[in-house]
């Protein structure tokens, strides 16, 4: 069974390498995840279908770049800080995060049971 920090260094990686397929395995059946948006309480997904679901159109997104900055692990626990870049108009020659409008940072809380997904919960700052 993976251990917290590796599920989580799988679930970076997936967003990091744009490959949705590093989630297989992942994420438990019951899992349960709240998005950032929209404010203030964000939108909360229930199950492995659902949470895959919003996780892949992130991943397939090619206006949306994820780089993780920190993990801290703490048991079956992680707190994941992020920096997401976006494009309103995705253009493969732009460079992302050019301008304040174009980037924000944020954190996932998650927690891992047996080696799965059962919970995250997203915090960004988002204005």
């Amino acid at each position: 069974m993976d251990t917290t920090a590796e599920v989580i260094r799988r679930f970076n990686d997936a967003f990091v390498e744009r490959n949705a397929a590093l989630l297989d395995g992942l994420i438990d059946e019951d899992c349960v995840m709240v998005g950032v948006q929209p404010a203030p309480e964000g939108t909360a997904y229930h199950g492995r279908a659902a949470c895959a679901a919003f996780w892949t159109a992130l991943i397939d997104d090619p206006g949306t770049r994820f780089t993780p900055r920190e993990v801290i692990v703490a048991g079956d626990r992680a707190v994941v800080s992020w920096r997401a870049e976006f494009s309103a108009a995705p253009d493969p020659e732009r460079v992302f995060g050019e301008g304040q409008a174009d980037w924000v940072l944020g954190v996932n809380v998650m927690r891992v049971e047996n080696g799965r997904i059962t919970e995250a919960l997203g915090y960004s700052k988002t204005p």
